[in-house]
């Protein structure tokens, strides 16, 4: 459950400027994460959040992005609790994940930053990765089944 409600936040604050702790919350409860706001404060401590400005001059709570190899730590749990399976037409790549964690694994994904694939987009379950070609679409998924087996 904790790694699901990290994944639901680390969404939530690259959707929304979200500034506060309440806030967050809030977002949360509205998700189906019951959650109170000492709660929040210790993930916002363990996903390592911190707050940076926005345009309008205000802050809002973002991933701390010097802490590359937490993180993308954080995004292998994530893609291994979030994957269901995946399958190729041609060079793209359909990954299925749990029901509400595509945007997260598409996250995590992206975070590799794997130079096969050119973009992704994320729905609720489904995840459609644009690879440059048939052969890297192979090499991709050999990529994601090393992590998720």
């Amino acid at each position: 459950m904790k790694v699901n409600r990290h994944a639901k936040i680390v969404e939530l604050i690259n959707k929304h400027h979200i500034e506060t702790q309440e806030e967050l919350a809030d977002y949360l409860n509205r998700e189906g994460f019951k959650v109170t706001q000492a709660t929040v404060s210790r993930d916002i401590r363990d996903l390592k959040l911190t707050k940076v400005p926005t345009e309008e001059g205000r802050q809002k709570y973002a991933v701390h992005q010097t802490v590359e190899t937490e993180m993308s730590e954080k995004y292998i749990r994530i893609l291994r609790d979030g994957y269901v399976s995946m399958d190729v037409a041609q060079n793209i790549l359909v990954i299925k994940t749990v029901s509400g964690m595509a945007m997260a694994v598409c996250a995590a994904i992206d975070s590799m930053k794997w130079h096969e694939v050119a973009g992704s987009i994320a729905g609720d379950d489904t995840i459609m990765c644009a690879v440059r070609s048939v052969e890297d679409t192979i090499t991709v998924m050999d990529k994601i089944s090393k992590i998720v087996l």
